[in-house]
């Protein structure tokens, strides 16, 4: 078992010590006896309640994936982890700027939204439709523009330019202000590395 297997394991115990019925509460979540249910980019995932154990489907779980480290501890975390009072502050910020706000690290100074940039480069067109299987909602500005939701309950805003003679394509994501309140700062990159992937993955089947 690898150790990001053993940290996903570890954390579905930690989410049995919190109060399931808050988390209903909270996130207006769809649940039955055995399950929790939450929309997550674009998917439906359930968490077992006597488990921890976090699954997704795309045909209402007549057959089931298990989610990997990214989906489960961004999950986990906004379950668990989220204060108690968090609501939208109705404003985007660049999710860049999340590094000024927590002193973190994870985008400033390094290439993760200039490398997703580059892979769009000359695929606007697949790009566009990756959204619209998201789900998302076409919004103003850049070649290709959508809201997408990270959860039902928290959007986020996808912005790409394609390359032209003075500028390489660029990837813009933007978030709400009070994202912080959902999810710890690192949570964030797990969530919009888990979108971008899942937005790479439509565009490579659809190529």
């Amino acid at each position: 078992m690898s150790n990001y297997e053993k940290m996903k394991d570890s954390m579905a115990s930690v989410f049995l010590q919190y109060n399931q019925e808050d988390m209903i509460k909270k996130f207006k979540l769809e649940h039955d006896k055995e399950y929790l249910y939450i929309q997550f980019a674009g998917r439906r995932y359930r968490i077992h309640r006597s488990s921890g154990s976090v699954s997704w489907s795309e045909d209402f779980f007549q057959s089931e994936e298990k989610a990997n480290y990214n989906e489960a501890m961004t999950i986990y975390d906004v379950l668990c982890c989220s204060k108690a009072d968090c609501r939208l502050a109705g404003e985007w910020v660049n999710v860049g700027s999340l590094s000024a706000v927590r002193g973190g690290s994870l985008v400033k100074n390094n290439h993760f939204f200039g490398d997703a940039g580059k892979y769009f480069e000359g695929k606007a067109r697949l790009l566009a439709c990756a959204c619209e299987k998201l789900h998302g909602r076409k919004t103003e500005k850049g070649d290709v523009a959508y809201e997408l939701d990270m959860f039902s309950f928290l959007p986020v805003i996808l912005r790409f330019w394609e390359a032209d003679e003075e500028f390489p394509a660029s990837l813009q994501i933007l978030v709400d202000k009070n994202i912080l309140d959902y999810m710890h700062y690192e949570t964030v990159m797990f969530a919009v590395s888990h979108i971008l992937e899942r937005l790479k993955s439509e565009c490579d089947g659809a190529g």
